[in-house]
């Protein structure tokens, strides 16, 4: 953008159209991808559909990368120690580690474990950020594949007030 008197209004224009696209898409209202076609572009074949649907971490993980998960400290999971409401509940992942592919969150004690997956491009930091539904009290699980293995960080969340109909 040039510095011109109407540079902030082109600016302004530019994250609103932003807003509302990534709003819509939120909804599943941009299936036609007129507004930004790069939110068409996601292979709906590749959705991880039962991975979500599923009541355990085992079997979830297994539905949405096939291979078990081993600890690490190179994982970095932020959630705060007492949720005074679940509805929302901040958590942050973040990691060093090379060749990441994907970070998913899981609740453990949802009535559905898997809360998140994210594909992560080549290239992109490995760092996600996300307001999560917790029912009650429960161990958050981030995983994070990298290089073909899977590693997490586990944090318990004390939660005070239900997010899922508690």
């Amino acid at each position: 953008m040039s510095l011109t008197p109407d540079a902030p209004d082109q600016a302004r224009r530019l994250i609103l159209k932003s807003a509302v696209a990534g709003g819509l898409a939120g909804l599943g209202l941009a299936g036609s991808g007129s507004l930004f076609p790069a939110f068409a572009a996601v292979d709906v074949k590749e959705w991880p559909e039962n991975a979500f649907r599923l009541k355990n971490e085992g079997d979830a993980l297994k539905a949405l990368y096939g291979k078990s998960v081993q600890p690490s400290d190179q994982v970095s999971l932020d959630a705060p120690e007492i949720a005074e409401n679940g509805a929302v509940v901040p958590i942050a992942v973040a990691t060093k580690l090379p060749k990441v592919t994907g970070i998913a969150v899981l609740v453990l004690e949802n009535p559905f474990t898997l809360a998140a997956a994210y594909k992560i491009p080549e290239g992109t930091e490995a760092s996600v950020a996300a307001r999560l539904k917790m029912a009650k009290t429960s161990k958050v699980v981030a995983v994070v594949e990298s290089d073909g293995k899977l590693y997490s960080a586990t944090k318990e969340v004390k939660v005070t007030v239900g997010g899922c109909g508690g």
